[in-house]
């Protein structure tokens, strides 16, 4: 009988879109492969703690609460097989390191986490980056850019209270579909998410969502496209992407939230977090220049095909 090995103790801060998901839920999907009778088993013998009190299964989380999930028999991790390359690439794109955070500019194309018929994730190499690594929030696998891993628990928690506490500055660069006719645009619209007729998540427009504010800065008009910059007040699933196709000018590259099949030849969804001022552990500002392909794609789109010697 294979006993597994058994997890430490962890303190899991539920996140913006996890707000009013029930406890029992979302332990299962934390504790992945344990069976609900277990979860339900920790819950009622006080193991698992919700800002240090003892909770009900079906209690309804809020944003912001830290879950205490406690030691539990694990299978066996199965073996992840990193691409060649992969480690050191990452270790190139490493934007600061210290013994509170990492900050990388992480690629496309790469999740933070493996899973969901994906092989590997980012975290699956974090070991190699450093030890005791937690990312702080997210970015979607097509997005390129900016992300904080926190060392340690303390980093964590204090990091993920300023990104839930909106203390954060988060930019990104897009290229749009279509003129924006005002050179600033506020989309102050409120994100649900839910699943597609493919099973995938999407968030949509609609009342009974959550709070979502993005503001978006011309920087230049391309032909028929929008270069922008977005700042986000808040960090909604897809949030720019849902925001962007909203209002009718959905991101180029961006297949889930584009309605109207386009030949613009995009190399990858256009979206790249570029800059992030932190205020812990004391103010600090990180940036990421948009990536060679994005920045290739553009000056083809101005009628200007630089050569190799540019």
């Amino acid at each position: 009988m294979d006993s597994g090995q058994r997890s430490a103790v962890r303190h899991v801060v539920v996140e913006a879109d996890r707000k009013g998901q029930r406890l029992d839920n979302f332990l299962i999907g934390q504790l992945d492969g344990v069976p609900r009778s277990l979860v339900y088993r920790l819950v009622r013998t006080g193991q698992v703690r919700v800002n240090g009190a003892r909770a009900k299964p079906m209690q309804k989380l809020k944003s912001g609460d830290e879950v205490r999930i406690p030691p539990v028999a694990e299978k066996p991790a199965r073996p992840v097989c990193l691409p060649d390359g992969l480690v050191a690439d990452l270790k190139r794109r490493i934007i600061h390191d210290d013994d509170r955070m990492l900050v990388i500019d992480k690629p496309s194309g790469l999740a933070v986490h493996g899973g969901s018929g994906l092989h590997f994730g980012l975290m699956d190499a974090a070991d190699k980056l450093g030890a005791n690594l937690k990312p702080v929030h997210r970015l979607d696998r097509a997005t390129s850019g900016l992300l904080v891993l926190a060392r340690g628990h303390q980093a964590l928690t204090e990091l993920g209270r300023a990104f839930r506490q909106r203390q954060v500055e988060k930019k990104y660069l897009a290229l749009l579909h279509g003129r924006l006719a005002e050179d600033s645009v506020v989309v102050d619209a409120p994100l649900a998410k839910q699943r597609d007729g493919s099973g995938q998540f999407r968030s949509r427009v609609s009342e009974q969502g959550a709070h979502a504010l993005s503001r978006f800065k011309v920087l230049e008009r391309i032909g028929d496209y929008s270069f922008v910059e977005v700042e986000i007040e808040t960090g909604r699933t897809h949030q720019i992407r849902a925001h962007a196709a909203h209002i009718g000018h959905p991101v180029v590259g961006d297949e889930r939230y584009n309605e109207v099949k386009r030949d613009d030849q995009a190399p990858r969804l256009f979206l790249h977090a570029h800059f992030l001022r932190l205020p812990w552990p004391e103010e600090a500002v990180f940036s990421a220049p948009l990536p060679d392909e994005l920045g290739q794609f553009l000056e083809q789109l101005r009628g200007h095909r630089p050569s190799r010697s540019d």
